[in-house]
């Protein structure tokens, strides 16, 4: 099985690394210290159409390798792993993993790009973190994609995560950890055995015994969980929201609730909506018919 696997990650590989500049990095800087974030570019350096594509809570940069390839036909596409995630450096202050720092992280990559305007894509966290940077006085952000987030956020929802962020199970082999991402990121709906594998592949990291675990700082779990959960919200927030805005929700996702997708296209002048089926949090994004939408509104004129 694991030659299987290994098989299956060559052929992704070639599949999707064609047009894809291989991983760099940027210095950014927290309280703690200067630390190193990692990002990939495909399509055309002189491209001004840029698209910032930013992961989930404990995801990496890789989750956009499939979108990124299709969209790099007409956009310039940066992916990027935030701090204490995939090639990222780990921070020394555990506590500085917030959207504070977060926010520093990703102006570093957007000032990279050299573009006035980027369009931005979030899944969950990284929707979260392109709310904020949207809503600034003269925000870089020129159009804005969520991917299963949006300004209220159950508090349920947030327990489930709780259970096992941070908790990171070691393995004896690939394969069982394989097994267990499937369980974690169920949510991300109905994969193949390559998208699966390279998940496998990206998500994981192997210890100085060989075991196998994920590949994320477990300490960013504690801002996250050192104090009691609660709903968020973050209505006052997206009310300082006005560009144009793709809304992309699970059909069965328990963290952006359908009542919440509603009221955001109602109470946004440029907003629009669609739901993957099969899905819960947070559609992965990895497969034509999810992308193919994602492409074509970023094509249309606005």
């Amino acid at each position: 099985m694991l030659k299987y696997n290994r098989i299956i990650i060559v052929a992704l590989q070639q599949k999707v690394t064609g047009n894809m500049i291989e991983t760099q990095y940027i210095t950014s800087c927290s309280a703690g210290g200067l630390h190193q974030i990692a990002y990939t570019e495909w399509g055309q350096k002189d491209n001004p159409n840029v698209l910032v594509c930013s992961h989930g809570l404990t995801r990496n940069k890789h989750d956009f390798d499939a979108l990124a390839s299709t969209l790099s036909a007409t956009h310039r596409v940066i992916c990027f792993d935030l701090p204490g995630r995939g090639e990222s450096d780990w921070l020394k202050d555990k506590m500085a993993y917030d959207y504070t720092q977060y926010t520093v992280d990703a102006l570093m990559v957007i000032a990279r790009t050299g573009a006035k305007k980027v369009d931005w894509l979030g899944t969950s966290m990284g929707g979260l973190l392109g709310m904020a940077l949207a809503s600034l006085e003269q925000s870089p952000i020129n159009r804005l994609i969520l991917n299963d987030v949006g300004p209220f956020v159950p508090k349920a929802a947030l327990l489930r995560i709780a259970e096992y962020v941070g908790k990171q199970p070691q393995f004896k082999t690939a394969e069982e950890l394989g097994r267990y991402i499937k369980t974690i990121y169920a949510g991300f709906g109905d994969l193949t055995d390559e998208q699966w594998a390279a998940m496998l592949q990206h998500g994981q990291r192997i210890l100085d015994d060989g075991q196998h675990t994920l590949n994320y700082d477990p300490d960013i779990a504690q801002v996250f969980t050192n104090k009691p959960l609660e709903d968020v919200n973050l209505w006052p927030l997206w009310a300082f929201i006005k560009q144009p805005t793709l809304i992309i929700r699970g059909e069965n996702s328990d963290l952006l609730d359908s009542e919440t997708a509603t009221k955001m296209v109602e109470t946004h002048s440029n907003a629009q909506l669609i739901e993957i089926p099969n899905t819960a949090h947070s559609p992965a994004l990895m497969n034509d018919n999810d992308i193919s939408p994602i492409q074509q509104w970023l094509n249309k004129k606005t």
